[in-house]
């Protein structure tokens, strides 16, 4: 569809010497960054640089001296390096003998599947995501890619993404946003013969806005992403697509409309159509009326006549059991929205709010994105087996004639891309004692049994390789961040003593909200003072992530932390990472020795961090919640034998309680298993029981909580059901000891 003549690869090949213009082809596909050579590749070139492009190739290709370009052209290391991996490239594009290819045929590439999303985390050079869900949708693409599913997502592209974090003196969180140059980023605008930009139109109130469509390659997948950011546009219009969960309810419905009914017309303008919509959350349920739509108009049928054909085609996955993460909207603001198109459905006022309502009748129930998307979807799916239950039970009012175990929603537990997570460190010791092909074996446990075979000083030097990285980076975070705050001399240089390789380290990094308990193993600081401050079996933690700015109490809870990175006795011991983003996510899921994680049960849907550090060697200390409930196995005597589950297998309204009782079960599970049982060590230093505990959560996790599983479940249950030529990769079970 893009015309050549304006193809940023090609303006991009133009000015690279002879030798080095495949680097164009790889700088424009993110599958670059989930290969063997992702570290050296274009950081080689010039490191200073791709620090300063926040590790973006096309930036960077850009910005480098042609005279640097040539010094590399004439390295034969570095041209062989090149060449490998362009070969490697078309391969994998080229081949067309795939998984999905041979289990599922009947999805095609002209009807792929197309993903909805609201926000794609598929690098840290392109800033367009804010968390798990996020890093979810860019690990989905990237396993459809590897599996060859024929899929396409669709999103937004927004000029200043999420907000970035900065704290100043007192610890608190400040908010500042920074613009995203889409020309120097690994996108392609979209363009029709003539060489303009392809536009679809969607009605805002009574403005028409125009959208444009950007591209990204991420393997054999693309992602397609509307930005509305354009002259011909309103001004309060081109910041529709400005910043990532922004403003106000009316941002938000505005923003919701241009993602569901603007993605279905961009799909039109691109000449797709779709096999099956998949919405990734609520976000984009306003397709599915825009399917319907189109299908009133190309049948001349009414709304009730097409809902059938409509619930056919797609599907529709929660990630939530937290009330606030599922949008609702006043009838009020519907009203203001979508007066004009409900007749476009053939629908009258009450029947098209009744789309959204929980509770038939009520004229003051709001509009729900779940509630439209539950009641025009085939299947529905939580993401983690707990929360099957808990989205069961909490949508059982739409279902009043079945019983909560009747409701239909039912789970796919959430994985993570192996390639991508897994350092590169580690992806050489699996290539080398679990076979070359590992990584396109990743859901095979037969693969991850071989990790017994592993020596353990290999597998324990290694990983203390990946803990000095992490403290490295921790070190230069935090001494920028602290002369950024002008803070004084003799402070900038404490940084220098901060954190120590040979200490157990804890990592903890998420979202700042109250109900994941981000400061709960300093709530008692006595406690905590005893092992942190410990002279002969210290613990030291590294925290990082963000509170939305709206969270006043995630703040105050960042605040908290900061204030003990500057107690006399543990400042080293304790570090808070500002501006949280995947590249210091990856440093620090594989560099921790614990990864911790306390939210208040029921609410982590599933949650993926501890399922990264899972590949890299590291051990969960987590509450029963969310995905640990699939992976956490003990012995006979309640012993963790993967990892440890804090507090019990159960829940309680009072917090207070919770909160006490968890508490003190971390603590005791620090001062009677994890903290002795890292400090064991042989005459080398080698902690073995440490180590077994370390493969055995490579052996039973690796295999199950990864993407490959996870969207061949999806192909399974979701896009091509009933196949009869389905073999799964994986039984979704648990791997046993």
């Amino acid at each position: 569809m893009t015309n050549e003549l304006y193809s940023p690869v090609e303006t991009l090949r133009a000015r690279l010497p002879i030798p080095l213009k495949r680097l164009a082809d790889l700088a424009y596909n993110y599958w670059w960054s989930w290969t063997n050579d992702r570290i050296s590749l274009f950081q080689t070139i010039n490191p200073d640089e791709w620090h300063r492009c926040g590790h973006n190739p096309v930036a960077l290709l850009n910005a480098v001296s042609f005279d640097r370009l040539t010094q590399m052209a004439e390295d034969p290391a570095y041209i062989k390096q090149v060449s490998s991996l362009a070969q490697a490239f078309d391969h994998y594009l080229q081949s067309g003998d795939t998984w999905a290819s041979r289990i599922a045929p009947q999805i095609s590439k002209t009807n792929p599947v197309a993903y909805f999303c609201a926000e794609f985390g598929l690098h840290e050079s392109l800033p367009i995501y804010s968390g798990g869900l996020g890093i979810l949708a860019g690990d989905h693409l990237k396993s459809a890619s590897d599996l060859g599913v024929p899929l396409i997502g669709i999103g937004l592209l927004y000029r200043q993404g999420y907000f970035r974090q900065r704290l100043n003196r007192h610890g608190w969180q400040e908010d500042y946003y920074v613009d995203n140059q889409f020309e120097r980023m690994p996108l392609e605008l979209m363009r029709d013969q003539a060489g303009e930009p392809i536009t679809i139109q969607v009605q805002i109130r009574q403005r028409l806005v125009n959208a444009q469509i950007w591209r990204v390659r991420v393997g054999r997948v693309d992602l397609y992403l509307l930005d509305s950011d354009r002259h011909d546009n309103d001004p309060i219009d081109r910041w529709l697509t400005g910043h990532l969960y922004g403003g106000n309810q009316e941002t938000r419905i505005a923003q919701e409309v241009l993602l569901g009914i603007g993605g279905v017309r961009a799909l039109q303008a691109l000449g797709i159509e779709p096999s099956v919509y998949h919405l990734n959350e609520g976000h984009a349920a306003f397709c599915l009326l825009e399917v319907a739509r189109a299908e009133i108009q190309r049948t001349g049928k009414s709304f009730y006549d097409i809902e059938a054909s409509v619930r056919d085609r797609s599907i529709f996955t929660t990630h939530t059991p937290v009330p606030a993460g599922h949008d609702v909207f006043s009838s009020d603001l519907m009203d203001s929205f979508f007066a004009h198109y409900w007749g476009d459905l053939g629908l009258s006022r009450d029947q098209f709010l009744a789309l959204g309502a929980r509770r038939l009748g009520d004229p003051w129930e709001p509009f729900g994105m779940t509630v439209l998307a539950l009641r025009l979807t085939r299947a529905a799916n939580g993401v983690s087996e707990l929360h099957g239950h808990v989205s069961r039970k909490m949508w059982n009012v739409l279902y009043p004639d079945r019983s909560e175990d009747k409701v239909p929603i039912g789970h796919i537990t959430n994985g993570v891309h192996a390639r991508t997570w897994t350092a590169p460190l580690l992806a050489d010791l699996y290539a080398q004692y679990l076979g070359e092909d590992w990584a396109t074996r990743v859901a095979d446990p037969q693969v991850w049994a071989r990790v017994n075979a592993v020596p353990n000083a290999e597998l324990w030097h290694r990983h203390q390789i990946l803990k000095e990285r992490l403290i490295a980076h921790t070190r230069l975070k935090i001494k920028q961040s602290r002369m950024d705050r002008g803070e004084e001399g003799h402070q900038v240089q404490l940084v220098d003593q901060l954190l120590d390789p040979n200490i157990l380290t804890i990592g903890f990094a998420r979202r700042f909200s109250p109900y994941k308990r981000g400061d709960l193993i300093l709530r008692n600081l006595d406690r905590a003072l005893q092992f942190f401050g410990s002279s002969d079996r210290p613990v030291q933690i590294i925290f990082s992530g963000k509170a939305h700015p709206a969270d006043e109490e995630g703040k105050r809870i960042i605040q908290r932390l900061m204030e003990w990175c500057k107690h006399p006795v543990i400042r080293d011991r304790v570090a808070f990472i500002e501006d949280y983003d995947i590249f210091t996510a990856q440093k620090l899921i594989q560099g921790v020795d614990v990864w911790l994680n306390n939210p208040r049960r029921p609410l982590e849907a599933s949650g993926t961090s501890g399922q990264k550090v899972c590949f890299n060697g590291g051990l969960n200390c987590s509450v029963l919640d969310g995905w640990w409930c699939e992976g956490y196995q003990a012995d006979a005597n309640g012993k963790g034998i993967n990892g440890w589950a804090i507090g019990e297998d159960a829940n309680t309204s009072d917090q207070e309680v919770q909160d006490r009782i968890d508490s003190e079960s971390l603590y005791r599970l620090l001062e009677e298993e994890i903290v002795p049982l890292y400090y064991d060590r042989d005459e080398q230093g080698i902690p073995h029981g440490w180590v077994e505990k370390m493969k055995a959560s490579i052996r039973t996790n690796a295999p199950l909580f990864n993407t490959d599983r996870m969207v061949a479940d999806y192909v399974a249950q979701m896009y091509a059901p009933g196949s009869s030529a389905y073999q799964p990769i994986l039984a979704s079970t648990p791997v046993k000891l």
